[in-house]
């Protein structure tokens, strides 16, 4: 990993952290890791305290340039609110995007280890037959069918 590369939380196969490449997904890790936090809501306060305590004449010196009930901090709130809700509806929509990539994943090893499992139960069930061990068990002969992944998406999708 280079020192300039921005991870994200989510992990590779190895389990390292996820190096991002596109430069909309490093923007927008950045914009939800910088606003996202503790520090950032202090640094907020500090800015509309420091604003009202100025516009309410309270600092000798500084004289009021939003007088009460300070519209231009209303507008300067208001633009940020918009700023703010549209970088959670992106990170939303790219958490979505590597949820759906990890559901995937998951998705196709359980397939995989479906299929092994019922290797297993067919191998299983010849070494008890070359053993002459008798067990008719339906449920296991059930196990040992394929499975319609099709069918499955099917189910899913009602």
């Amino acid at each position: 990993m280079q020192p300039n590369e921005i991870t994200s939380p989510q992990q590779d196969k190895a389990g390292k952290p996820r190096v991002l490449k596109n430069h909309n997904d490093k923007v927008s890790l950045l914009i939800t890791n910088t606003f996202g936090s503790i520090a950032f809501l202090f640094v907020c306060a500090a800015f509309i305290v420091f604003w009202l305590t100025c516009n309410l004449n309270l600092i000798p010196g500084i004289k009021a340039f939003d007088p009460f009930p300070f519209p231009e901090l209303e507008m300067v709130v208001s633009i940020f609110a918009i700023i703010l809700s549209i970088s959670v509806l992106i990170s939303q929509k790219r958490q979505a995007r590597l949820e759906k990539i990890n559901q995937q994943v998951e998705f196709e090893i359980n397939i995989k280890a479906e299929k092994e499992i019922t290797k297993v139960l067919e191998m299983l069930h010849v070494i008890q037959k070359k053993l002459g061990i008798d067990n008719d068990d339906t449920e296991l002969e059930k196990m040992k069918e394929k499975t319609d992944i099709d069918q499955l998406h099917r189910e899913a999708e009602q």
